[in-house]
């Protein structure tokens, strides 16, 4: 029932941008925490950005400066600016979703490629 869903992922140049969205239903009572990980090939998944329910945020260092996590608490949806993008930028980003309530459970999207050529 809980759907957690990604998009904009695709191929861009060195120095290029992107913008990834991802949108999260089915939480009774909403969702608190929401963030950006990603994943290169043969690589662990890595957190890149994470937003509070409030508005604040934390970066990857790697990311600082270049991405910009936000939300809109309407419409349950959380986004990723992506900008002077690099080769090591190259991953599958997930969007996880931390569903708000009494017990702690996240939800994982199925993850989005990003390919950044050179």
């Amino acid at each position: 029932q809980v759907q957690v869903v990604e998009s904009g992922g695709g191929l861009v140049q060195t120095g290029g941008s992107l913008k990834l969205s991802c949108a999260a239903s089915g939480s009774i009572l909403g969702f608190g925490e929401m963030g950006w990980y990603r994943q290169a090939s043969g690589k662990q998944r890595d957190l890149v950005a994470v937003i509070t329910s409030s508005g604040n945020t934390n970066y990857a260092e790697s990311v600082k400066g270049r991405f910009t996590i936000s939300r809109d608490n309407a419409k349950n949806m959380v986004y990723l600016q992506m900008d002077s993008l690099k080769q090591e930028d190259t991953a599958v980003y997930y969007c996880n979703a931390v569903l708000a309530g009494p017990i702690r459970r996240t939800a994982w999207g199925q993850g989005t490629q990003v390919t950044v050529s050179s």
